[in-house]
């Protein structure tokens, strides 16, 4: 019996999750075994995780990362949720800590202390695994295409709903940004060495590629990631630009003293260059959804905020332009 099975044949209780916060596709269940424990029960591969596909995985990449010992290596004060992880067929198999309410997900904010808390973490880990880049990770080139329109339409066969809305989202993106900007971020979802080939040659580490708030747990020693799919080898301040893009409204802060956080914690290593590329990266991959609520939520005022979000992607984006950072 495999340690596996036997950690299967000792569940007792199942709960499925469907109403979970990721947007994967991925199958996940809570968990008690027969000695009390909670954990959490992740299956998922390419046939069901749009992510794995477009950027060519076929195993998951968390499983990597934790299989070759990269997690284990993360410094105090930051930690991951897996305890167990294994190749059923096609599905990667992850057993996680039940981390239960210490996540945040998409329902509660988070205070500028927390924040600094979250990035004084991740600093520490993007200095601490620079060096040379785990086997398996996302393209870079991927990671900042990964809504492309290209892709999408690709992916409409599969009946994911995401691909359709993502495709509109861009429609909408071209009707009420700027031409210059249009044509550079379209530009760079066609050709993604634009954007990725000025930003690999900026100092990179490992990145979580997915610093969502629903992917953070405030636990009582540590700062607590989930779901390392997109891991990436790139520069910090994308990881700055993708966690902006996605929680700015959940973060009792502004955008300008969360970067002014991110600037301190990197002192004179700071690297503005880096910063303006990833800010433009930013833009190019949720463009297609902030254009989406500043036009189409039902709420004027939602959509009066998400527009002002939209306009200020659209000044980096520009402010990037100008630098004439991007490849031709």
């Amino acid at each position: 019996m495999t340690a596996a099975t036997g950690l299967l044949d000792r569940i007792v209780e199942r709960v499925p999750l469907d109403g979970h916060d990721g947007r994967s596709g991925a199958r996940l269940e809570r968990v008690g075994l027969d000695d009390g424990t909670r954990l959490v029960i992740k299956r998922t591969s390419p046939s069901v995780d749009l992510a794995m596909r477009v950027t060519g995985a076929t195993v998951s990449r968390e499983h990597r990362l934790w299989q070759a010992g990269v997690l284990d290596r993360l410094p105090p004060g930051l930690g991951h949720a897996l305890v167990d992880s294994w190749q059923d067929g096609d599905e990667t198999v992850l057993v996680m800590r039940d981390l239960g309410a210490a996540v945040v997900g998409w329902r509660r904010t988070i205070s500028r202390a927390e924040c600094r808390q979250l990035w004084t973490a991740a600093t520490a880990m993007h200095r601490g695994l620079a060096g040379d880049a785990p086997a398996g990770l996302v393209p870079l080139a991927d990671r900042v295409s990964l809504f492309a329109p290209r892709r999408m339409k690709a992916e409409l066969v599969s009946g994911h709903r995401l691909p359709r809305a993502v495709l509109q989202g861009w429609e909408r993106f071209a009707e009420i940004v700027s031409p210059e900007v249009v044509a550079a971020v379209m530009g760079a979802l066609d050709r993604p060495r634009r954007l990725a080939g000025p930003l690999s040659r900026r100092s990179s580490t490992l990145i979580h590629g997915d610093l969502w708030l629903v992917n953070v747990a405030f636990e009582t020693a540590q700062v607590t990631l989930l779901d390392w799919d997109l891991a990436t080898w790139a520069p910090p301040a994308l990881e700055l630009a993708l966690f902006l893009n996605g929680n700015a409204s959940q973060v009792r802060a502004s955008r300008h003293e969360v970067v002014a956080d991110f600037r301190a914690l990197w002192g004179d290593d700071h690297d503005e260059v880096a910063l303006r590329l990833a800010l433009f990266a930013g833009l190019v991959d949720l463009g297609w959804n902030k254009a989406l609520d500043a036009t189409g939520h039902p709420d004027p005022g939602v959509r009066l905020r998400e527009r002002a979000d939209l306009n200020w992607w659209v000044a980096q984006a520009q402010m990037t332009l100008e630098q004439g950072l991007l490849d031709a």
